[in-house]
């Protein structure tokens, strides 16, 4: 007995050392939040005390932006790596979530990341919002599935995918979110996990959200949310939405994912787990909340915007003992640099033979010296973008309008310098090293423009 007890005690010895040479990873992501309504990014009326601390315990990214700004194939390069004119999806997806149209939007060959963990041994969840397709049934390596029927959701006793079915829940959504996502820690505390919380918040409707979250913001003046007329491209009025009910609203969303976010820490705490844990948290893509005289994403306007309001994201990472604390970087980080970083972070091979954009973003993480990439590239629809430290330019394969500013004298891209004859040499050289990034990664039948349209002697 004393032979077989000691046996037991070293195989569950050897297990705990097996999962303790694993670094888990917490994968923290919202809908259309901008970075710049949080704390820890400067916003002093925000109340995000949950996400304020992640960011002062790890290290927090000042320029790292969406490739697209729109939800399903945002989604889809952050677990893909591959941009839109790669993996194919240039927009939200709207009928392919449920019932007999239901499919799944990501090519199969489109690894995801998901999907790359759980052939290394890592057991998959996810709690939120899926959006890539066919919602009722776990993909890519997932095995523990509490979905969102569609891509956005009322926020009280709403419809969600469990066990295979739709259930309705009972209370606030984001809550039920994050229970799910302590339910999996606690259930998978022993093995190495992926978890993904892909919270519905801030999404609309701006409706709904907790009474003393709500409250916080009843005297508030919202003096971070610019008071500009409706953009002449806007799809709405921006007067109208701009209220101090909505901007309530969409402030207390924003505080009850940081409430959420605080369970979650708090929970690998008490497990014992915050050591080996990388936390990121991010968003699918940006939000104006008025900003440009917009409200809403790249879709808020016609033609479809790519302001940096519209792409730029929070992101954070996070490891005790591993990451420094409090740490900033200004490196240019676009969403498909997303997989390779999580993959060298955990010292796992990268993703071959796809093509992959992207880079490792490791010594940026850990504060070693390395030369960061200075562009970041995005895209929508007919439009592309390349975006230095410095300059910004949108080109629109149907003729324009094209736009070109200079970052460094006007950061709220007020001023398009596409017309004037002395930045006509930089719009040039900006616009030949666009057309090449894409004619490097682009894909054909995946690209909506092609090379038809982006010729290197386009100088019109």
């Amino acid at each position: 007995m004393v032979n077989i007890a000691f046996a037991a005690l070293l195989a569950g010895l050897a297990g705990t050392a097996l999962a303790a040479e694993h670094t888990n990873v917490v994968f923290i992501l919202t809908d259309d939040q901008g970075a710049w309504s949080l704390g820890c990014y400067g916003n002093s009326e925000a109340r995000t005390p949950g996400v304020d601390h992640l960011a002062a315990e790890g290290i927090r990214f000042t320029r790292a932006f969406a490739t697209i700004p729109v939800c399903s194939p945002s989604r889809a390069t952050f677990f893909t790596g591959r941009i839109a004119s790669q993996h194919g999806i240039h927009d939200w997806i709207k009928h392919e979530n449920m019932g007999s149209r239901a499919r799944v939007a990501v090519p199969e060959e489109d690894s995801l990341l998901s999907a790359i963990l759980a052939r290394q041994g890592y057991t998959c969840g996810l709690v939120g919002k899926w959006h890539l397709g066919d919602s009722a049934r776990p993909h890519a390596g997932y095995t523990y599935w509490f979905s969102l029927l569609e891509g956005s959701s009322e926020y009280n006793n709403a419809e969600m995918i469990w066990e295979g079915k739709p259930t309705r829940t009972k209370g606030y959504l984001t809550d039920r979110i994050t229970d799910k996502a302590l339910d999996f820690l606690q259930s998978n505390k022993d093995r190495p996990f992926f978890l993904t919380v892909t919270y519905n918040a801030p999404h609309s409707p701006y409706r709904g959200h907790p009474a003393e979250l709500v409250e916080l913001f009843r005297d508030c003046p919202f003096n971070s949310i610019p008071r500009l007329p409706t953009h002449p491209w806007s799809t709405s009025k921006v007067e109208k939405l701009r209220t101090h009910q909505t901007l309530s609203q969409y402030f207390a969303a924003c505080s009850a994912v940081s409430r959420g976010v605080e369970r979650i820490a708090r929970q690998l705490d008490d497990l014992g787990l915050s050591g080996n844990t990388l936390v990121v948290y991010a968003s699918d893509q940006g939000y104006c909340c008025g900003h440009h005289g917009l409200w809403g994403k790249g879709n808020a306007s016609n033609p479809r915007n790519i302001y940096d309001t519209s792409l730029q994201i929070p992101l954070i990472f996070r490891q005790p003992g591993r990451i420094p604390k409090g740490a900033t970087t200004d490196a240019l980080f676009g969403s498909y640099d997303f997989v390779p970083t999580v993959l060298a972070y955990l010292n796992l091979p990268p993703s071959t033979g796809r093509n992959l954009p992207g880079r490792s973003f490791v010594p940026a993480i850990k504060g070693q010296p390395w030369e960061p990439p200075d562009a970041v590239f995005a895209e929508y629809g007919r439009a592309r973008m390349i975006r230095t430290a410095t300059y910004k330019y949108v080109h629109r394969a149907d003729g324009g309008p094209h736009e070109l500013y200079d970052l460094q004298k006007d950061a709220g891209e007020t001023t398009n310098l596409a017309d004037q004859l002395e930045y006509r040499q930089r719009l040039v050289t900006l616009r030949t090293r666009l057309f090449k990034w894409f004619d490097k990664y682009a894909e054909a039948g995946r690209d909506p423009i092609g090379n038809e349209y982006l010729r290197p002697d386009d100088t019109n």
